[in-house]
């Protein structure tokens, strides 16, 4: 058995070529018998359930559903791009919601998996709209809407979003170490595991005595990869390149 990594493939009908090769890779990569874990922004976007019918969505699901029939065991968590996609898409999908954070043990190793976008604590504005975009009355009144509606108001959010990005100072749109650390020290792991900074790379570090990792996961319309480990690994391979080929 292998455990396998992505998040951040930002999937939609601008950006054919990830959504070919989220395909292919669906169809080539996981073996049966994997498991694979999607940490959030499987999509650019999600509007609610109710979109499940439309073309780019069920190509997705389809690809899922044809890797959960070979045995691949398909695991996800929302990110900040789709976090209103629930449950009737992960039950279409055949895919098992994970809380974020979620830890758990990965062969004998204490990792917690998570989006990432919790991690960015020094990004103020973002933190609010997150808190009042993940409460309960404002989820229950968004989807209240019609759908033609959602999306319009989701297209303006996201050419918002874009436009404060290209004024923000880099650094507030990382992590925060001190909030990496705290979150080491509360949970016990030994490995992170998350994407959204599209910052992909190995962190290594000690709190105490205590070694840790933290692994950021690429985002894919930009350097497509995945990460791995298997139960005779002592540590995670991080394989960026393979996907260019696919």
């Amino acid at each position: 058995m292998r455990a396998l990594f992505i998040s951040d493939l930002h999937l939609s009908r601008e950006r054919p070529d990830t959504v070919r090769r989220f395909e292919q890779f669906m169809a080539r990569v996981p073996a049966p018998g994997d498991a694979l874990y999607v940490l959030g922004d499987l999509f650019d976007y999600w509007a609610g359930d109710d979109d499940l019918e439309a073309p780019l969505h069920r190509r997705v699901t389809d690809a899922c559903v044809a890797a959960h029939a070979r045995g691949v065991t398909l695991n996800w968590m929302v990110g900040n791009r789709d976090f209103l996609a629930g449950s009737k898409f992960a039950e279409r999908c055949r895919m098992t919601s994970l809380s974020d954070p979620h830890k758990f043990d990965l062969f004998g190793r204490a990792t917690l998996l998570l989006h990432g976008d919790t991690l960015c604590t020094g990004d103020l504005a973002y933190q609010a709209f997150r808190r009042q975009v993940r409460s309960p009355e404002w989820q229950s009144a968004f989807l209240a809407r019609p759908l033609a509606d959602r999306l319009d108001e989701i297209e303006a959010l996201r050419a918002r979003s874009e436009s404060e990005k290209s004024v923000k100072p880099a650094a507030i749109m990382d992590v925060e170490p001190t909030a990496v650390d705290a979150l080491f020290h509360a949970t016990g792991a030994e490995r992170m595991i998350h994407g959204h900074t599209h910052r992909p790379a190995r962190h290594d570090g000690n709190l105490g005595t205590r070694a840790v990792v933290r692994w950021v996961l690429p985002e894919w319309d930009q350097r497509p990869g995945y990460l791995r480990v298997d139960a005779t690994a002592t540590e995670l391979e991080y394989l960026p390149s393979t996907l260019q080929e696919i």
